[in-house]
């Protein structure tokens, strides 16, 4: 296999992902599927660390509107990210790549506590690291918990994983005329509010000056086709 641009990178993938076409929970043909994919990249010899949102289980901001207390419904979601690395664990190892569960709320019992030069370390030695939890804290979402992770991780790309191939000016599910962008810049993602990820995240990719890759990963493959560039995706960086 020829040499893959990248040694080192952070995959997010979202909660709705994991559901298939249920419409709620974890669909284990989709998560086998989606591990799969992780494995593609594992064996080809890249380190690889994935984020898993919770969408699927829980949402803070919805928890929060139906009366929860803001910070008691974001510590739900972030349990909720707990359940879904597990999984994902289950169907990782299922087919034989090394990996471990590294959790910003400490519960020694189902993860290790997440500490950067362990994880760095575990990279390393080609296991997968799923890093759960969030951030720990309240009010910061996943995608914000993915930008931080892979900058800390001194990851070479961010690699945001959606039923989209990429970003584009409109919704593309509703607007078939919407412009699909193949580069652009952290500043117009910023200045036009093109809903890639929250803004504490792109704004953190961009002070670290980390590459954000936007593909879909619906179809099998779709990881490696699009890191490969042969399949439709976006790429945002500061230039």
């Amino acid at each position: 296999m020829a040499k893959l641009p990248y040694k080192r990178i952070l995959v997010k993938l979202s909660g709705e992902m994991l559901m298939g076409n249920q419409k709620f929970g974890i669909c284990t043909e989709e998560i086998a599927r989606l591990a799969t994919d992780i494995k593609e990249l594992h064996d080809a010899g890249m380190e690889v660390g994935v984020v898993l949102g919770a969408g699927n289980i829980w949402r803070g901001e919805s928890g929060s509107a139906q009366g929860i207390e803001r910070s008691n419904a974001d510590y739900m979601g972030m349990l909720a990210t707990v359940m879904n690395a597990v999984a994902f664990q289950s169907f990782l190892e299922q087919q034989g790549v090394y990996s471990r569960v590294m959790s910003a709320i400490r519960m020694e019992s189902v993860a290790e506590p997440y500490i950067r030069r362990r994880a760095v370390r575990h990279l390393e030695k080609g296991r997968v690291v799923i890093f759960a939890a969030g951030t720990g804290n309240p009010f910061f979402t996943t995608d914000t918990a993915a930008a931080l992770r892979a900058v800390e991780v001194d990851a070479d790309l961010l690699v945001k994983a959606t039923k989209v191939d990429g970003i584009y000016d409109s919704d593309p599910m509703k607007n078939k005329k919407a412009k699909h962008f193949k580069n652009v810049t952290y500043k117009k993602v910023l200045a036009e509010d093109l809903n890639v990820m929250d803004a504490a995240a792109v704004a953190l990719c961009r002070e670290n000056n980390l590459p954000l890759m936007v593909c879909s990963v619906k179809d099998k493959k779709g990881l490696m086709k699009a890191i490969k560039g042969t399949a439709k995706h976006t790429m945002v960086t500061n230039k």
